[in-house]
């Protein structure tokens, strides 16, 4: 005898790509890792802090949503910044839909406008997620939907925090979710259940290396920071401890200077909280051994940008 209902909970599953855009430093990277549920981006209050599109994935019954967090829209000053505008332009095109994040408390500006044309160009559906609803008034977070709601004819409005929000107002986070899910087509799910990115480790090893050592340092440096794992795996009859292997490049001996600091000092802490990170993401203990090394201006160099992984 046929499952009726089995059929239609099948066909009614919806499974698809949400990208997140926005200006550098709006929370995208934070908010992925609040709808995942598990930290698959690295998140820093310096801009344009992420480099990549990072794919996280949300399992849920009836939908699997996998959500691309894309680097900061921004005028770019360098070739890595033409290629990871370039970057983002390409995802547009490519998901199901667009999350537009804009923040609560800050005045709309011409970097929003321009995003805005950008995704209506785009020719895909888009909603607007205002953004850091918790570090403002319920009054400037209600001000700001009505000017966000007259930037465009948006598929739909949300208001979110990625954090804990304040007394009497909600993250919103499922709403969002449902809202995601809604504009998703019907179809299997994409990714095994329980599989939280795709992002391969030794990438992802060397995203929270980078985070860590972007805590703290000065105004110009964190752009000129890029890290690579060289080597890394279980250590020879120790499956419990695994080897990592990395270079920190930057772009002037001064930065190394920086970088490294007083008899090595801060290099050290750099390490350490980096350790802590990959041994959570890892579940074994964890071996850093970590060098810094000058790339000379690799923002702006076709060749050390595909030795560092950034690709045309």
């Amino acid at each position: 005898m046929r499952d009726n209902r089995g059929v239609n909970e099948l066909s009614a599953f919806r499974s698809g790509f949400a990208c997140l855009v926005g200006r550098p430093n709006v929370g995208k990277s934070t908010l992925t890792n609040a709808l995942v549920g598990a930290k698959v981006a690295i998140t820093s209050d310096r801009p344009q802090t992420t480099r990549r599109v990072i794919r996280g994935i949300v399992h849920r019954p009836d939908a699997q949503l996998i959500l691309l967090d894309t680097p900061g829209l921004h005028k770019p000053r360098t070739l890595l910044g033409e290629r990871l505008d370039s970057l983002v332009r390409s995802t547009l095109t490519e998901v199901d839909v667009i999350g537009l994040c804009i923040p609560a408390g800050d005045p709309i500006g011409p970097g929003d406008r321009m995003l805005v044309r950008e995704v209506k160009n785009s020719g895909t559906q888009v909603v607007a997620i205002v953004t850091k609803t918790d570090q403002t008034s319920p009054e400037r977070v209600a001000a700001q939907l009505v000017a966000v709601s007259k930037l465009g004819d948006w598929a739909d409005i949300v208001p979110v925090s990625a954090v804990t929000a304040r007394s009497g107002q909600q993250s919103q986070l499922d709403v969002l979710t449902d809202v995601l899910v809604s504009h998703l087509p019907e179809g299997p799910p994409l990714y095994p259940e329980g599989e939280l990115t795709d992002e391969p480790e030794q990438i992802m090893v060397a995203e929270l290396i980078r985070e860590a050592a972007l805590d703290g340092v000065r105004d110009e440096l964190p752009h000129s920071i890029a890290v690579v794992v060289e080597e890394m795996g279980p250590r020879p009859g120790r499956e419990d401890l695994t080897d990592v292997h990395a270079e920190l490049f930057v772009e002037r001996p001064s930065q190394k200077a920086i970088v490294i600091g007083a008899k090595g000092s801060r290099l050290k802490d750099v390490g350490s909280r980096a350790r802590q990170q990959i041994e959570a993401f890892l579940g074994t203990r964890v071996y850093l051994d970590l060098h810094v090394k000058i790339a000379k201006d690799w923002q702006r160099n076709p060749k050390q940008l595909r030795r560092l992984g950034f690709y045309d």
